[in-house]
């Protein structure tokens, strides 16, 4: 129903910066919650950041500051902008599309192929 499209992923050495995009197709909606997700080997994927359709926008602790999240609503595309890149942020990093109130660990939420990350030196 809803088809999610990462790229951008990279490697880069510590201090460097990545851009992320999603483009988002199907039956979504302008009211949909787009985020992003990462998972590095061996962890629970975790939280990064969300962007809501008001624009308002939430970061985990450990990216404010450094990571930005922006939406174009008209077409379904959702970025992460990543700086001052750190070796813990070496994750793949997916995309995430949800309804209002909707979980996004849940069936009802979408989720990308997701796409890979590496800081390095």
């Amino acid at each position: 129903q809803v088809q999610l499209v990462e790229s951008g992923g990279g490697s880069v050495q510590p201090g460097g910066s990545l851009s992320l995009s999603c483009v988002a197709s199907g039956s979504i909606r302008s009211s949909d919650v787009m985020g992003w997700y990462r998972q590095a080997p061996g962890k629970q994927r975790e939280f990064v950041a969300v962007g809501f359709s008001s624009g308002r926008a939430s970061y985990a602790d450990s990216v404010r500051g450094r990571f930005t999240i922006s939406r174009d609503n008209d077409k379904n595309t959702v970025a992460l902008q990543m700086n001052s890149l750190k070796p813990e942020d070496t994750a793949v990093y997916y995309c995430n599309v949800r309804a209002p109130g909707q979980p996004p660990f849940s069936q009802g939420a979408y989720w990308g192929q997701g796409t890979q990350v590496t800081v390095s030196s």
